[in-house]
């Protein structure tokens, strides 16, 4: 497997639209939920996820998750750098819309006194038209620049939540194997994350409904992180057959990645389903660019087929050129 290496772009546009593919709905199938979700004490302090392999004729992967407490919902130093980064003149704009309000508002305050003077004064009355006329233009002139202030400004707090969320997301903890912990950022690059959020029968079924796409996902460098809204990972049974080796292996490969820490997985899910309207028991998805920005989301089920139709190769003559193909930014 590649060297997870580099830094996640922390863009992912919010809300998400989870009802991108109305077309999957959720079907919870009558399966045996084997799941063993276990939480493990280590000197009172921390918490570790364990997997556990058993050998027979199939091989059962049994993953359980810890809690941690879920990090600062405020904005970071970070992301205000990288707001700037993005929008570098939005603070110039901010600031001359500033002088043009206190300019228009001064121009208003001088109007209205001789305004005042020339009505209290019947000698100065041929004025008034002039300075209503220019009382208007100050007032017009500051409200436009407010109204241009508070657009830029909302579109500011909107684009630093984003990143903020973004931020969140990468720093989000995965169990590779039993000796390796990596965070979502260290994926930027590498693979394209597809997350399974819901209940272990959702994911038990996304789990087998992915199988005549395996081959094709990984060669678009798609992994899948699976996550139980239940609390309750299921188990995932592979057929270690001499014919079905290969395929076992790559299905491994496949669904290797498991989240730690599922207070802050939950709580990062449950922010993006309430800012797009899904209620917090539906399960979701979300696909992930190359570059960790988030192409695709919605209730229900993986479309597996229009990932493989949709994502480019991760290798070959096209790498690295079709990775802003992967799809528009949400």
């Amino acid at each position: 497997m590649a060297s997870f290496m580099g830094l996640f772009p922390y863009n992912m546009a919010g809300p998400l639209n989870f009802n991108h593919h109305n077309n999957y709905k959720y079907q919870i199938g009558n399966h045996r939920n084997s799941a063993l979700f276990s939480c493990i004490d280590h000197n009172l302090t921390q918490h570790m996820l364990s997997c556990k392999r058993q050998s027979c004729s199939t091989t059962t992967i049994t993953c359980s998750a810890a809690n941690k407490p879920s990090p600062s919902t405020e904005v970071s130093s970070t992301a205000k750098i990288r707001s700037e980064v993005l929008s570098p003149f939005r603070s110039v704009r901010m600031f001359f819309y500033l002088a043009f309000i206190a300019s228009g508002a001064l121009g208003g305050l001088i109007a209205t006194t001789r305004l005042i003077a020339a009505l209290a004064n019947p000698s100065r009355a041929a004025e008034v038209p002039e300075i209503l006329q220019g009382l208007g233009i100050d007032i017009g002139a500051a409200a436009i620049f407010a109204f241009l202030y508070y657009r830029e400004n909302k579109a500011k707090n909107v684009q630093l939540a984003r990143l903020s969320r973004e931020e969140n997301l990468s720093n989000l903890k995965l169990r590779v194997d039993e000796k390796k912990i990596i965070s979502v950022s260290s994926l930027r690059g590498v693979a394209r994350l597809v997350i399974c959020a819901g209940p272990a029968p959702f994911i038990l079924e996304s789990f087998k409904l992915s199988e005549p796409f395996t081959q094709s996902l990984l060669d678009r460098g798609v992994l899948v992180v699976p996550f139980a809204s239940n609390g309750n990972l299921p188990s995932f049974e592979f057929d270690e057959g001499e014919e079905m080796k290969e395929l076992t292996t790559k299905r491994k490969r496949l669904w290797q990645l498991a989240p730690i820490y599922v207070s802050e997985w939950s709580n990062w899910l449950d922010e993006q389903k309430k800012l797009a309207g899904v209620s917090p028991e539906s399960p979701v998805y979300l696909s992930l660019r190359m570059d960790g920005r988030v192409r695709g989301s919605g209730v229900g089920y993986p479309p597996w087929n229009a990932f493989v139709a949709q994502l480019p190769p991760a290798k070959g003559m096209w790498s690295g050129l079709l990775d802003g193909m992967d799809g528009r930014v949400l």
